[in-house]
């Protein structure tokens, strides 16, 4: 039997287990860098099929699996995440979130089941190949400075770096079934923006007598769209947007204090490095105008993502030997970002999405679900991406 046809058997086997997985993390969620009892429940799962693991970084785990068909100091690294974010969940199931304000709406439960599924499978198949499969169950994802920052930091590969790092991620946009890749850059670098306008408060019937802070945080926001529409090459994607503006006055209160809170996004680190600069310069001219006070602080957060070329092509041809080449969809640039960024920088990597069959159930939205037959490629793409590229 050809190899894909014994994977595709043993997900099929196995999704049972892995459709369970899902579920029950699913209704434990836990916050970035608080995955204690998630970890628990991988390494107890890991244990059950024979798989040595350890804790890194506090709520991550780390699994190696040795092939026996011969020696290799070839390396290839799988990743998945484990943390949920601060949403209430609105999907009336029987798994749904047992956490008050917090839910899987993110699809790592889907990441982190699957890759349990996978590990299963190459485990059991350890004897096919030679080579080292490492698997990142990797906490925080979704908080600066990022899981992936902190598995690096705590050494997680030691002596065996991997040569190709894998990550894959739900995407609603494609069918269950279906997967997307981009080589180069896909996915945007992520900067948290917070600026503070101080200044007299006082009567808003007197509003001569003090300095209007909500005047020049509202100037603020305007002059600063410039940094997208004017300052910004025309051939870098940009974006600039404000979420939070607290102005704690009343309706006859000028506050003394205005704060400002929004995120920057680009595809390029010297053009980041640059707006930074921008952005202070215009809050602090422009409080200044109006005789106020600028705090600005820039919380550089995960770098762009850039998938290696030549290991994209390889992964590309791979996946349509797996799924049939009409699965494999080319992806555009997108700007959300990915700490696996970080992984990106130092290692040759591809990051890569399954579809979730529920195009209506949109990432970081309450209502966000899964097709779960979608986790029968979610469980077996990795593992015959993992021993082709050991095998080649």
């Amino acid at each position: 039997m050809h190899l894909a046809e014994i994977i595709r058997k043993m997900s099929l086997q196995y999704l049972d287990e892995v459709i369970a997985s899902r579920r029950y993390i699913h209704m434990n969620p836990e916050l970035s860098f608080r995955e204690y009892e998630t970890a628990a429940f991988i390494i107890k799962k890991l244990e059950e099929y024979g798989i040595d693991c350890e804790i890194v970084a506090e709520t991550g785990v780390v699994a190696r699996i040795t092939g026996e068909a011969g020696r290799s100091d070839k390396c290839v690294a799988l990743r998945a995440e484990l943390d949920a974010l601060p949403v209430t969940e609105e999907n009336d199931l029987p798994w749904k979130s047992s956490v008050p304000g917090v839910m899987h709406a993110c699809g790592h439960d889907v990441h982190a089941a699957c890759m349990l599924g996978a590990a299963r499978i190459i485990n059991e198949m350890k004897n096919e190949f030679a080579g080292t499969v490492i698997m990142l169950f990797q906490p925080g994802e979704e908080a600066l400075p990022g899981g992936a920052k902190k598995m690096l930091d705590a050494n997680v590969f030691g002596n065996t770096p991997p040569s190709l790092i894998l990550a894959q991620h739900v995407l609603p946009g494609l069918h269950a079934g279906e997967t997307g890749i981009r080589g180069g850059i896909y996915m945007a670098s992520g900067d948290e923006i917070y600026i503070t306008l101080s200044g007299k408060g006082g009567h808003g019937a007197t509003p001569d007598t003090t300095i209007d802070t909500v005047v020049a945080m509202s100037q603020v926001v305007i002059s600063l769209q410039q940094v997208s529409s004017r300052f910004a090459p025309p051939n870098i994607p940009t974006v600039l947007s404000f979420g939070k503006l607290i102005a704690n006055g009343a309706t006859n209160v000028i506050p003394r204090q205005v704060t400002l809170e929004g995120t920057f996004r680009t595809m390029d680190e010297n053009w980041r490095a640059h707006a930074h600069e921008i952005i202070n310069r215009i809050a602090t001219n422009t409080a200044a105008i109006h005789g106020a006070s600028c705090s600005v602080e820039i919380r550089k957060g995960y770098p762009v993502l850039y998938n290696d070329p030549e290991k994209t092509i390889l992964v590309a041809g791979l996946m349509e030997e797996y799924l049939k080449k009409d699965k494999v969809k080319e992806l555009p640039v997108r700007m959300t970002t990915e700490d696996f960024a970080w992984f990106a920088q130092q290692y040759p990597a591809v990051f890569y999405r399954i579809g979730t069959g529920m195009p209506e159930r949109q990432l970081h939205a309450p209502d966000f679900d899964i097709d779960e037959q979608a986790m029968l490629a979610g469980s077996g793409l990795p593992v015959w991406l993992a021993i082709s590229y050991l095998l080649r």
